[in-house]
């Protein structure tokens, strides 16, 4: 075996992998974002909600001003939630690298936390920005409910899975 083929990450989880880099990287980015155009980004927000301030707000500029606040912190929950999850999905894989023989369950938990934690932060960054064209915070999380729910889903599945793996390469090593 060549040195770079001992450390190459098996083909088996390098979907997953890519995915939850993506997550980070996701998470990076609105962070660099948040850095250099914060102000211009809840301009842009406010703007939202002013364009319907008459008809979805009635006129009600401090419920306004509150959902675009929300909103704002819907799209830091995205940033935060892309370099957590991201993370945790990584080294996830990892872990089942370096334990695992890699089977089905292993791959597939690749895949799903990867996936999982990318779908779920772009979640938070949805809701944030159509919160205030529809009026609510609670309407937009409706609005993209069905990506919180896959995005979730697919990261318990995902970590579940990881510890089934792990748990049972651990534990069968221990009882031999």
């Amino acid at each position: 075996m060549t040195r770079s083929a001992a450390y190459a990450v098996p083909r088996s989880v390098i979907a997953g992998a890519v995915f939850a880099l993506l997550a980070v990287s996701f998470s990076f980015i609105l962070g660099g974002l948040f850095g250099a155009v914060e102000e211009k980004l809840k301009g842009t927000l406010n703007d939202s909600g002013k364009a319907v301030l008459e008809t979805v707000y009635q006129n009600d500029a401090q419920k306004m001003d509150a959902v675009v606040k929300k909103s704002w912190s819907y799209m830091i929950r995205a940033h935060l939630h892309g370099g957590a999850l991201g993370a945790v999905a990584l080294s996830s894989i990892a872990v089942m690298i370096l334990v695992t023989n890699l089977g089905f369950v292993a791959r597939l938990s690749s895949l799903a936390l990867g996936v999982g934690a990318l779908a779920y932060s772009v979640m938070w960054l949805c809701a944030g920005l159509r919160a205030p064209a529809l009026g609510s915070t609670g309407a937009a999380k409706q609005s993209v409910e069905a990506l919180a729910i896959v995005g979730a889903g697919l990261c318990i599945l995902g970590l579940l899975g990881t510890l089934l793996t792990v748990g049972t390469k651990l534990f069968s090593r221990a009882a031999k």
